[in-house]
């Protein structure tokens, strides 16, 4: 199982963040990555220090056989392509796509990677437990995946959250009433 999260908080190249998403996921289909599964959208509050404005998440299930590095690289050319400027953390922005899990691989950050100002993909993603705005949708589609670390379903991550944690649910709406046609 391959899992990608999806958001936007700026309007760009391909519209409101809605819209950015939306066209983001037939953007990856056009790429050649497969959707077999998308969740609804969510507007989410912003998420750390600085984080300005609502964000519209979801979470999208895909088949590929490029491997993880591989598949974030194109994820980040389909970024730059919607007008994503790669920059300051936690900045607002046009569109983030986020690798989330890749059949499970745990991979961690090495020091030596670290201090080569290098900063190497980690698996599953490290901000998943703690992001209501990735877990809603996770549960939505994948109810019954399991953190590679934690063993915890996104159900279970998601109740133990704080009601008022930042990047909490806000309001949710329908990707789009008809299937996307990746």
């Amino acid at each position: 199982m391959i899992l990608i999260g999806l958001g936007a908080n700026l309007p760009g190249r391909w519209g409101t963040p809605k819209s950015t998403v939306i066209r983001a996921v037939r953007a990856i289909g056009e790429a050649g990555i497969r959707v077999t599964a998308r969740s609804q959208l969510f507007v989410s509050a912003p998420l750390g220090r600085g984080g300005r404005g609502v964000y519209v998440n979801g979470v999208i299930e895909v088949a590929s056989h490029l491997p993880p590095e591989a598949l974030l690289r194109r994820l980040h050319e389909i970024e730059k392509q919607a007008g994503r400027r790669r920059g300051v953390r936690w900045r607002p922005r046009e569109l983030d796509l986020d690798l989330l899990d890749w059949h499970s691989v745990i991979r961690g950050a090495n020091q030596s990677a670290m201090q080569a100002r290098f900063i190497p993909l980690m698996l599953p993603h490290p901000g998943i437990a703690a992001r209501a705005f990735v877990l809603a949708p996770l549960a939505a589609i994948a109810p019954r995946w399991h953190h590679p670390v934690t063993g915890l379903t996104p159900a279970q991550m998601l109740k133990a959250l704080p009601p008022a944690a930042a990047g909490r649910i806000l309001d949710q709406s329908r990707l789009a009433e008809k299937p996307i046609k990746p």
